[in-house]
């Protein structure tokens, strides 16, 4: 009896050790809060740039929002799911901004850039899903 009593507080210890390390409603919402205030900044940098300059900028921006807004998830609801979606959205974001970048090529160059830059995001991809599949893009 005692062996259990014993394993029982433990338990209930770490059950309560756990607990006090989860985010508050209020720590989210602050955070999530953040996140959209640090992307409009970012975003309102890019327009002072033109052209391909300013849709790199904002696919820098747009990917880097992605990015903390999976990482504030996995750190909510901390689980395998929750990290891989977060080196999912970096990917993603990488992925992105390299698209964009290839913009300012033209022709061959271009289409090589493109292949390069999806070839890289499948890499990223084949990574991640060698031991648990991912949700498709």
């Amino acid at each position: 009896m005692k062996p259990a009593l014993s394993l029982l507080t433990l338990l209930a210890a770490g059950l309560f050790a756990g607990s006090s390390m989860a985010m508050t409603d209020q720590e989210y919402k602050a955070e999530r809060d953040r996140i959209a205030a640090d992307y409009k900044a970012a975003k309102a940098q890019c327009d002072a740039l033109k052209g391909n300059a300013e849709d790199v900028c904002e696919e820098q921006a747009k990917g880097a929002e992605k990015v903390a807004g999976a990482e504030l998830e996995a750190k909510r609801n901390p689980s395998d799911g929750t990290q891989r979606n977060v080196e999912l959205a970096k990917a993603n974001a990488e992925y992105g901004v390299a698209k964009e970048k290839c913009d300012d090529l033209s022709g061959e160059a271009k289409i090589t850039c493109r292949k390069d830059a999806s070839a890289a995001h499948k890499a990223a991809r084949d990574r991640m899903t060698a031991s648990t599949p991912l949700p498709s893009r």
